[in-house]
């Protein structure tokens, strides 16, 4: 009779434990196990750390050869690439780069190539030569390209066979500089680059010697992946092996293994695509679906088609299916993971209602970052998830930020105040042993620039996301803007400051200050100009869209105009974007002359209130 009383309390206790966490907090359970795989994870990586073996992402590439050679790896426009077929072309590439590209171990080789197979095989190929690769963004021009290409210190630079008119304008000066630059394709004939594909055949496919792509420190260079720089031109992040086997634990982390078959429609030269993507199919030993470019017309095909089961997005990506026709079988797939960011709340619940359960995984960092967050909970609007053991383990602070002055709020000691529960603010990240920032290539200069010192302390250092943020009561992270000199528009970072020097290298242009507006139904913000005019000058819409087409990436490219008389500053002489930002792009209430980018007319064409209209409704396409 006791031990039934004993066994009863013990039965209540258990009970009310279970509602009383149930109650007070719901996702224990959840975060416990997640944060189980995340330390896991850490301690092989700390491993490789303490014995100075490290396994870099080609080595677990390497492995999964052995393991399952025959196994597909990449499936591109209906070819199947085994793990083998990789293997194979990339050792036969390794052997032309060795013997004919005339670089070594450590040297930096710069790789403009659109997503194909190829991509990976030239990547892995240098990889194992032991020269690290910087990933060229394929939208950028002339100047910019120019300077991605010397900035990280390239020594030669390979391009893709459909982007070899893209380099022809500036072959002359790369090879003035003594850069090789050799083409993915056959007989080059006049554009004074030499041909890979020449050679390759003639190559053997034994593998290089180990030692030449073996590293005994997770914080060598690897990869350099270009971000848009605040300062002007693009910036060369320096990626080390232990940021890419960070990325690449991503999927596993979010519960995808062997068995899965993963979409990748995102650009390879972006860290999402390239180190979360391939890098998480190679550690699971995956099969991934390469796409050249996104297609919402095809996604749900190839899905169906493929029975894949993971996809990688980001927000625009899922407003684009959700703008598709509705179909009898939209509910008909096997998707049951999305992998990405920056997904907005009213999408997020469109696409679950319309394509069904899908368990919709939002990571937030940037590719140089030291910070990551990931809602693994799936709650909807959210960009990741924080507790006490993960604030712990990651430093950052949410603190005080004044929009117009644009710069975090200081006390009366000089140090940043932190913001409350709910309460938006910037978010910093603590730079520390086990959060390092590794910054850019070639300039300390932009990477002290990231940087935010004597933030609490005298002495500490934070990154600066440039990011405004608020964290609930939960512990759910919310993305709520970008401040300073970027904004971003079709799924890439626009630098303000790049835009405005393109700009104001027309003739009639005096001033220009640029800036991201918001429209409503659109991901991001849209590019606007303010600028003032010389005098005696007009303006010249023709003129200046012939310009910004030349000399802009088509995400880069101002869509709106407003031409001022005076440009407003802050108190310390820069110029005043707040305002403009608020006021936004409605003729109704601008005094001042606006204008629109219209593709049809090859102009700028004054931004009338039924264009106007047309835009936030959503009729126009842009």
């Amino acid at each position: 009779m006791l031990s039934f009383a004993w066994i009863s309390v013990i039965l209540v206790g258990i009970i009310s434990a279970h509602v009383l966490q149930n109650l007070c907090f719901p996702y224990f359970w959840k975060d416990f196990f997640f944060l189980f795989s995340l330390t896991r994870y850490g301690m092989k990586l700390e491993l490789f750390r303490l014995t100075s073996r490290v396994c870099t992402v080609l080595d677990r590439f390497i492995q999964q050869v052995h393991r399952n050679p025959d196994k597909a790896f990449i499936i591109y426009e209906g070819s199947v690439h085994t793990y083998k077929d990789i293997e194979q072309r990339s050792n036969r590439l390794a052997n032309v780069f060795l013997q004919k590209l005339n670089v070594t171990k450590g040297d930096c080789v710069a790789l403009l190539m659109n997503n194909e197979p190829d991509f990976v095989c030239v990547w892995f190929g240098l990889a194992k030569v032991g020269c690290p690769v910087a990933f060229l963004n394929t939208n950028i021009k002339s100047r910019s390209l120019l300077h991605c290409i010397t900035c990280c210190g390239a020594k030669a630079v390979i391009v893709g066979a459909d982007l070899v008119e893209c380099v022809g304008g500036i072959v002359s000066n790369l090879l003035e500089d003594n850069l090789q630059v050799w083409a993915m394709k056959r007989h080059c004939g006049d554009t004074k680059m030499e041909s890979i594909l020449d050679h390759i055949e003639a190559a053997t496919d034994k593998p290089l010697p180990a030692i030449l792509r073996a590293t005994t420190s997770l914080k060598s260079p690897t990869l350099f992946i270009f971000t848009s720089g605040t300062t002007g031109l693009p910036k060369a992040a320096v990626i080390t092996h232990l940021q890419s086997l960070k990325a690449a634990g991503g999927c596993w982390a979010f519960g995808v293994t062997e068995k899965d078959v993963i979409y990748i429609s995102l650009p390879l030269y972006h860290s999402a695509a390239s180190l979360i993507g391939i890098g998480g199919t190679i550690e699971l030993g995956a099969t991934c679906i390469l796409k050249k470019k996104f297609s919402a017309s095809q996604f749900w095909n190839d899905c169906r088609k493929h029975n894949v089961t993971v996809f990688q997005y980001i927000g625009e990506l899922c407003r684009y299916l959700c703008n598709q026709p509705k179909t009898e079988i939209d509910k008909v797939h096997s998707v049951r993971i999305g992998i990405g960011n920056g997904l907005r709340q009213d999408v997020w619940q469109e696409f679950l209602q319309r394509y069904g359960n899908i368990q919709m995984c939002e990571v937030y960092g940037s590719t140089e970052g030291n910070l990551c967050f990931m809602n693994h909970i799936g709650k909807i609007g959210r960009v990741g998830r924080s507790n006490f053991i993960y604030r712990l383990l990651l430093k950052y602070d949410l603190v005080k930020y004044d929009m117009m002055k644009e710069e975090p709020m200081k006390d009366q000691y000089g140090f940043c105040q932190r913001v409350k529960k709910g309460e938006t603010g910037l978010l910093l990240s603590k730079v520390s042993a086990l959060t390092p920032f590794f910054g850019y290539a070639g300039s300390k200069q932009l990477t002290e620039k990231k940087l935010i010192r004597n933030v609490f302390v005298k002495g500490d250092a934070y990154f600066n996301t440039g990011d405004l943020m608020a964290e609930d009561n939960e512990g759910f992270i919310s993305f709520k803007d970008r401040v300073g000199d970027t904004f971003r528009w079709k799924g890439e970072n626009v630098a303000t400051t790049d835009v405005a020097e393109t700009l104001g290298s027309v003739d009639f242009i005096q001033e220009v200050n640029v800036y991201g507006v918001e429209i409503a139904g659109q991901e991001g913000r849209a590019g606007m100009a303010a600028i003032i005019l010389r005098p005696g000058f007009m303006f010249n819409g023709r003129k200046f869209f012939q310009h910004v087409v030349m000399e802009l990436p088509s995400y880069a490219r101002p869509l709106f105009i407003r031409l001022q008389d005076v440009m407003e500053m802050t108190s310390t002489l820069k110029q005043q974007k707040f305002n403009l930002v608020q006021s936004g792009f409605n003729p109704s209430t601008i005094s001042d002359p606006l204008y629109v980018l219209d593709y049809q007319q090859n102009s700028y064409i004054p931004l009338t209130k039924s264009a106007y209209q047309s835009i936030v409704c959503g009729e126009c396409k842009l």
